[in-house]
């Protein structure tokens, strides 16, 4: 391999390893260089578009040997879109890569002793495994480069699709999505051409105009939908865009709109109104049912979602009569999945909707030994809580990306727990947190789940159990 300076081209690049993005990477001398597109065992000649102190990105413009780990994507949309950035690797190879990851934050970041991490639980489905999806209308669509060099008109540019990886503004407009059930297809390709045929304006993220801005849509597994179209006005032409979607799809349960005359598409502040039909569709696991509402949260795979939670129960180890706190609980289905096996479940969760959730859940499922707290997790979990409540014999703690606040991490530690379940979606920002608790538990228990097939996402449960002679 030589490197073409001028051109800032590396010829006859082998890639060598991946990275937790995704991406290939190979090495220049003393340079890693990280390559979009590619996997372990390609040969590329790849142009820098990026440098940085130390490591360099690139892109790959010739394939001089694709890697025997290939296969072909299914999407026509892959290379592009960027939500599917492993679906040109075999399955098993995606699952090798993420136990990897796993065990590479452990040792490189968390630094401690641990166990040899069990095998991967692979999803049981590779496609179409998502319960909700969100798509991004716009009046100026991403063109690719073969259809910039094809020549062919594209005066019409309006698009109902995703985002392009970094580009806030630039929407990829999206033909067919593998990801969630074919129908979710259907009822997004009717609504853009719907949409158009009432000239109601698509949204410009640059220039603040346009009405139709989000479509979100959701499903459970017994085949029922919820729909929330987000507008900048409801006028006539979206009321009859609405009664055109209700009329079409019988599945559709939950048909919801929200104004929204922000700058920002989050729906956060914003309540959306029921259009059409019930404010909720449920999801059922073993004798629960959990209410979902536009902006409930809910593990987006719920086949995995069960594998993920019967596995933290079994971490969690609950005796009778131990009282069980579930930190960053969400609407509580982690909470309620436990119930029965902890004389009491505290949930704390900074969302405020979710909490309410929470609550309702409970009550519909008739459990009485859980309550909920919310706010700001470092504020809530001190001293006096813990006074007032009870110390935790078991801590289940699933905190987001970016892992638990260092406050939070240290009242753990001194909480006194017997045992704690560390669930994350990022293996990276629960190592950290990890080697903060090492001083006082050990783990004794690793276990990755694929959630994302396809995606280079990977969660990850850890049970930590208080060393020997460790007393609060």
């Amino acid at each position: 391999m030589r490197a073409i300076k001028e051109a800032q081209v590396y010829e006859n690049l082998e890639i060598t390893a991946m990275a937790s993005d995704g991406k290939g990477i190979g090495r220049v001398e003393n340079m890693v260089v990280f390559v979009e597109h590619t996997i372990t065992g390609d040969i590329v000649d790849a142009r820098v578009t990026k440098k940085k102190s130390g490591f360099r990105e690139a892109k790959p413009i010739h394939f001089h040997q694709k890697s025997s780990l290939r296969r072909e994507p299914i999407c026509a949309h892959f290379g592009v879109c960027g939500g599917c950035k492993w679906q040109s690797l075999g399955y098993e190879h995606q699952l090798n890569y993420k136990h990897q990851q796993v065990t590479d934050a452990l040792r490189r970041i968390a630094k401690v002793e641990f166990p040899e991490p069990a095998r991967i639980l692979a999803a049981p489905d590779e496609y179409r495994y998502r319960n909700k999806l969100e798509y991004t209308f716009s009046d100026s669509s991403w063109l690719t480069d073969e259809e910039i060099s094809s020549g062919a008109d594209y005066s019409d540019r309006d698009a109902l699709g995703f985002h392009i990886p970094g580009r806030f503004d630039k929407i990829l407009d999206v033909k067919t999505c593998h990801l969630q059930a074919e129908l979710g297809n259907d009822i997004r390709l009717f609504i853009r051409r719907e949409a158009k045929k009432l000239h109601i304006p698509f949204f410009n993220l640059r220039t603040q105009e346009g009405n139709v801005r989000t479509l979100l849509v959701r499903n459970n597994q017994v085949g029922e939908w919820m729909l929330c179209l987000s507008v900048t006005e409801f006028n006539d032409e979206v009321k009859t865009l609405m009664e055109k979607i209700k009329n079409e799809f019988h599945q559709i349960k939950s048909l919801y709109y929200a104004v929204n005359t922000k700058r920002n598409d989050t729906l956060t502040d914003i309540e959306p109104i029921v259009f059409h039909g019930e404010p909720w569709i449920v999801e059922k696991m073993e004798d629960l049912s959990f209410r979902i509402h536009p902006k409930s949260f809910y593990q987006t795979n719920s086949k995995q979602a069960y594998e993920l939670y019967k596995k933290t129960r079994d971490f969690a180890d609950i005796k009778d009569g131990e009282l069980v706190y579930d930190l960053y609980t969400g609407t509580g289905t982690i909470a309620l999945f436990i119930a029965k096996k902890a004389s009491k479940v505290i949930g704390v969760e900074y969302v405020e909707e979710a909490v309410r959730d929470a609550v309702e859940n409970a009550k519909m499922n008739g459990i009485e030994n859980t309550q909920f707290f919310a706010g700001d997790m470092k504020d809530i979990l001190v001293e006096g809580f813990f006074t007032t409540h009870g110390k935790p014999d078991v801590i289940i703690t699933d905190p987001p990306r970016a892992g638990m606040h260092e406050q939070v991490t240290l009242r753990i530690l001194e909480s006194g727990a017997k045992r704690i379940v560390y669930v994350s979606c990022n293996p990276a920002t629960q190592a950290r947190d990890l080697a903060i608790l090492d001083s006082k538990y050990r783990i004794t228990e690793v276990q990755p789940v694929d959630m994302f097939p396809q995606t280079t996402h990977v969660e990850n449960i850890v049970k930590l159990e208080l060393r020997d002679g460790r007393e609060s």
